[in-house]
């Protein structure tokens, strides 16, 4: 969305789980009458991954729609700005040049061990064993991004609470701390910061986001959320949580301070 409402990218993807589900097909039912794979269904309904105009034209097909979504792509998407696909997060990491992440809920996923990404994805009883495996997969790939040639920039900011907040169990929690410290300390295009618990309420508790530099003097940012992202590119969104950013990093630990706490918390779960 930008500015509150719905765009016309969104309102296509939304429309095509509506109509699977109106029909009683699960991702895999559909995956099979359009001869693609469930975990692309599924990307493309997360917002992830953009539909193809033969995508379309073979859903429209098989759910039997006279053309609908073949008709929304060329007549309304393509008018539309915002297309919650105009890059793609995947996309916007592979370009990035820098990268501005705060997370008051989990470790940012370029950030998480393997064990971790694997207890938040498997906390959530929607997600069947084969979702989780294709998310984890796709999570420990992304991470190779941080090691690439010329790897981004990341300048991290993490509420302290996400570390006393048992995610998998104490062992989990404590080689997730470790992982953190090191990757502070041994990575030169990663810095960390960590909101300490003493910090009163401060605006980055509101949601995460990320702040993206991408080549051409591009500003993107991302918005996580329960089901696939939202990406803004609008101005006024851009400026609102650049001042969040920067009053958020204003209550933060600075770097050296913050690899100090995170090794304080792994000791916590020893």
């Amino acid at each position: 969305m930008t500015d509150g409402r719905m765009t016309a990218a969104a309102f296509l993807v939304a429309e095509l789980r509506r109509a699977r589900t109106r029909r009683g097909w699960s991702q895999d039912d559909l995956a099979k009458a359009v001869n693609y794979s469930a975990s692309m269904v599924s990307a493309i309904e997360l917002g992830q991954q953009p539909p193809t105009a033969k995508y379309l034209e073979l859903v429209d097909k098989a759910l039997d729609t006279g053309g609908t979504f073949s008709r929304m792509l060329i007549q309304l998407v393509a008018l539309d700005r915002a297309q919650v696909w105009l890059r793609g997060w995947r996309a916007i990491l592979a370009d990035a040049w820098a990268l501005r992440w705060f997370d008051p809920l989990h470790v940012p996923g370029l950030l998480q061990t393997e064990a971790y990404a694997r207890a938040v994805f498997e906390s959530d009883p929607m997600l069947d064993p084969e979702e989780v495996e294709r998310r984890l997969a796709d999570r420990m790939d992304s991470q190779q991004t941080l090691y690439t040639e010329r790897p981004p920039r990341l300048v991290a900011v993490l509420d302290e609470a996400v570390l006393r907040r048992r995610v998998g169990g104490r062992k989990v929690m404590c080689d997730q701390a470790l992982h953190l410290a090191r990757i502070a300390t041994e990575h030169p295009q990663i810095r960390l910061h960590v909101v300490p618990s003493s910090a009163d309420e401060y605006p980055g508790l509101n949601g995460p986001f990320i702040l993206a530099s991408l080549p051409g003097d591009v500003e993107l940012a991302f918005l996580g959320g329960q089901i696939g992202g939202q990406e803004l590119d609008d101005p006024a969104d851009l400026r609102r949580l650049q001042r969040t950013w920067e009053a958020t990093l204003g209550v933060a630990l600075p770097p050296q301070e913050s690899i100090e706490r995170l090794r304080e918390l792994s000791e916590s779960w020893s």
